[in-house]
């Protein structure tokens, strides 16, 4: 069992509202695109991403560097020099900083390319951009892709428009690189489900954001409802989306897994998780902790082959329970209607 296949056009959509710099006006032609495969999707966003960020200029930074010369520059390293032994050729070894494109940004966006590149289905036009683009970065290095820490990645405002790039780039390796037998590259043909399961999350964040901004859509805290003020060692709640309207509330939870029931195998009977709708209820019942019924909860999963696929709501000890099921191979505006459906429960209106 395994997510529908998912339209590479709904991809491109979700990435959109995941990362709101897609929707500026130079990624404007991409959407009016189709696409075969993702690797092009990714490739056109790379391309188009690249051009703009060497418009505005590469990031640099000061790197440090360590050089054996006659020439004297920066610090001299004696301990080094001694055990080198380079005074016998009168040399020295000296340590300084170099303002240089060789950094960890610019390493992560080439390897990307030229995995794409090398290893992806991404038609003759895009590999040919791909190949101009990597000349600008001639005097940057690869990294193995493995090796990458993503958790280094630093932004402040000289390197902000890096932040769409770095994810695409962390999507790609992360999530479509794998490993041969005899130790090449390739890359699958969608998204393995944990990197699905991360985008889908945004997509549904980043989508009532932009839509439904008057709800102040945010991924929130729940505080535990204790009843003697002690809260320590408990674990900490937190939505993946939080709707508010007046005094309503909607929390919902993204679930995107290959199985959304769970079946008995003893009786052979079909379920909703357990787990997923046990943290439901406890996510809504501790928030709404005077028990005034105006908080609900959505668990929305994205569909998969499954024969059966939640589609029910509970009125369980005074709050509503909605289990929907998001169709993400259906065209987009279908998609759009089920969401503004889910959106609606705010007010009430459904």
């Amino acid at each position: 069992m395994g997510p529908f296949m998912i339209n590479i056009k709904n991809i491109y959509y979700m990435l959109s509202y995941a990362y709101q710099s897609l929707n500026e006006g130079s990624y404007k032609k991409i959407q009016a695109e189709e696409f075969d495969h993702l690797h092009d999707l990714m490739a056109a966003i790379l391309i188009q991403g690249s051009r703009s960020q060497i418009k505005r200029g590469l990031h640099r930074d000061y790197l440090s560097q360590e050089e054996v010369t006659s020439s004297l520059r920066g610090k001299i390293d004696v301990t080094s020099s001694v055990k080198q032994n380079t005074l016998v050729q009168r040399r020295m070894v000296c340590r300084f900083d170099q303002f240089s494109e060789d950094t960890l940004f610019n390493q992560i966006l080439k390897t990307t390319m030229l995995l794409l590149i090398r290893c992806g289905d991404v038609k003759a036009e895009n590999r040919k951009e791909l190949r101009k683009l990597t000349l600008f970065l001639r005097n940057v290095d690869t990294l193995n892709p493995y090796t990458i820490q993503w958790s280094s990645l630093l932004y402040h405002r000289n390197n902000s428009t890096y932040k769409m790039l770095m994810n695409i780039c962390e999507l790609v390796i992360k999530g479509l690189l794998i490993t041969t037998d005899t130790g090449d590259y390739k890359m699958k043909q969608y998204l393995d489900d944990q990197q699905m399961h991360r985008l889908y999350e945004k997509f549904l964040l980043g989508y009532f954001k932009k839509e439904y901004p008057q709800y102040s859509p945010s991924a929130s805290y729940i505080d535990w409802d204790v009843d003697n003020g002690f809260s320590e060692f408990l674990p900490a709640m937190k939505t993946d989306i939080t709707l508010t309207y007046g005094q309503r509330t909607l929390i919902i939870d993204a679930k995107y897994y290959g199985n959304t029931m769970q079946t008995n195998t003893m009786f052979n009977t079909k379920s909703i998780n357990s787990a997923n709708l046990y943290q439901m209820f406890t996510y809504v019942k501790n928030k709404d902790w005077n028990s005034s019924g105006m908080v609900s909860g959505a668990i929305l999963y994205a569909k998969t082959d499954e024969e059966i696929t939640p589609d029910n709501e509970y009125q369980i000890s005074g709050n509503r329970f909605i289990v929907k099921t998001l169709d993400l191979g259906k065209d987009w505006a279908g998609i759009v209607r089920q969401l503004d459906g889910i959106a609606e429960v705010v007010e009430g209106i459904k």
